[in-house]
């Protein structure tokens, strides 16, 4: 397996800490409001690529946590006259169900803030003890100077980052890239800690749950959309490196951020799509579908264009899936176990690439017009039609497009063998009647 690691902006091949076993994370949702499309993408790419990487054999322990913390919880919770814990229950709930619907696996772990603070504030209280953190009348900065590299993820010089810093100057602060690990707050759930009562900053809670969740210093994968770059999985590093001398991860990945109609999405603009009302209107496989022809790294661009483009692609590979079950039900031919054919192989060479689905898509194309052939020819191959089969049907599975397994009952044979026997006859109005009953019961 392949993939483009944004410590090195370079493809390089994975070497797991761990043989045969992936420990991944990746950034999940600070959780004050509906997941939008764009939340959605980093859903569907990292289930995608857990999927992948175990269908290569890798044993994958996926961890992706809630925010549940934030200045965002807190206005929305005066905004709705609730407690803060409502509003972020309400929304894990909705992201979760998101998550369901667009037919990705549940995380091993899904840690929260709120159930990591007395781990967080050992953490600031080590960093600050080391010399790396500094307090200020109640607030708590991170020493950016202290770390060597800072910017080594983002590929941005201290220097650069220092003057763009100033404009925004927190006369408290030491350094004006300093952040923040821990925030003196009147208002809305607060903690004591050595320095305040008040509640950390976003910033250190993921290398604190990364610890945690997986008892190590250091995993395989680190995740999330290139917005977290920078500042926040670059924050991520220096603490780490601080507290314990190592990067988090061996390999950064990111993926690209969407835009609607062209442009990018955004509250301003009046553009957001709510993930769940796209599911519901275009349907979760559309969507899957639509969010992997493009490769993740690159931009993604959703329009009706790329959306029908989407839907009718997903709906041509389903139904040549499902008239090939129905052939092989038909005949009392048994799938075959191993899925070794040549598309197949392809498929999964695109995939280990560094995720590249245009390439894996051109392959599942390849399976169905194979298969499409296959099902035509009169004397039928049914060896050649069961390994496709079970090729088309996990390499879909890879991608999240889910489909229903076919079992013919006994009327169904019964009617199949009617409207051969129709035609044979050349009864076309017995035939028409036989097609219109199977087409009803959604077999043709």
């Amino acid at each position: 397996m392949k993939l483009f690691n944004s410590m090195h902006n370079e493809i390089e091949k994975i070497q797991p800490l761990i043989e045969n076993e992936i420990s991944m994370y990746v950034c999940g949702p600070t959780v004050y409001n509906d997941a939008h499309v764009g939340n959605a993408r980093p859903i569907i790419v990292f289930d995608t690529l857990k999927k992948t990487l175990e269908e290569l054999g890798y044993k994958v322990h996926f961890v992706s946590n809630y925010t549940d913390v934030d200045d965002k919880i807190i206005n929305k919770a005066k905004e709705l006259q609730v407690a803060e814990k409502e509003v972020s229950e309400r929304f894990i709930e909705a992201y979760q169900k998101v998550r369901t619907q667009l037919h990705a696996d549940t995380p091993d772990a899904c840690p929260r803030v709120t159930q990591t603070m007395d781990e967080i504030i050992a953490f600031i209280d080590l960093l600050v003890k080391n010399k790396y953190a500094y307090a200020v009348d109640g607030d708590v900065y991170f020493r950016v100077s202290a770390v060597a590299g800072y910017g080594c993820l983002s590929n941005q010089q201290i220097q650069d980052l220092q003057v763009g810093a100033r404009i925004d100057e927190n006369t408290k602060k030491e350094n004006p890239l300093d952040f923040t690990l821990w925030k003196k707050t009147e208002e809305g759930i607060q903690w004591e800690s050595p320095w305040s009562i008040g509640r950390p900053g976003w910033h250190t809670e993921c290398v604190v749950m990364i610890q945690r969740e997986f008892q190590k210093h250091l995993i395989d994968i680190h995740g999330g959309g290139m917005d977290l770059k920078f500042p926040h999985h670059e924050n991520e590093i220096a603490q780490s490196q601080a507290a314990y001398h190592t990067s988090i991860a061996n390999y950064w990945v990111h993926n690209g951020m969407v835009n609607i109609d062209g442009e990018k999405m955004s509250k301003s603009l009046g553009n957001v799509v709510w993930a769940k009302d796209m599911i519901k209107k275009i349907g979760a496989n559309t969507m899957r579908w639509m969010m992997l022809s493009a490769h993740y790294r690159a931009p993604l661009n959703i329009n009706e264009e790329s959306i029908e483009t989407a839907r009718k692609e997903s709906m041509k590979a389903l139904n040549t899936l499902k008239q090939a079950m129905i052939c092989l039900e038909r005949n009392n031919i048994n799938e075959t176990i191993d899925p070794s054919s040549e598309v197949y192989t392809q498929f999964l060479d695109a995939m280990r690439n560094d995720l590249n689905t245009p390439n894996a898509f051109a392959a599942i194309f390849e399976a169905c017009k194979q298969l499409n052939n296959a099902l035509r020819k009169r004397e039928a191959d049914f060896e050649e039609i069961a390994t496709l089969t079970t090729a088309l049907k996990r390499m879909l599975h890879v991608l999240g497009i889910a489909f229903e397994e076919i079992k013919l009952s006994e009327e169904d044979h019964r009617l199949f063998a009617e409207w051969e026997a129709a035609k044979a006859q050349r009864d076309f109005t017995k035939a028409d009647e036989y097609r219109n009953r199977l087409t009803q019961r959604g077999l043709l």
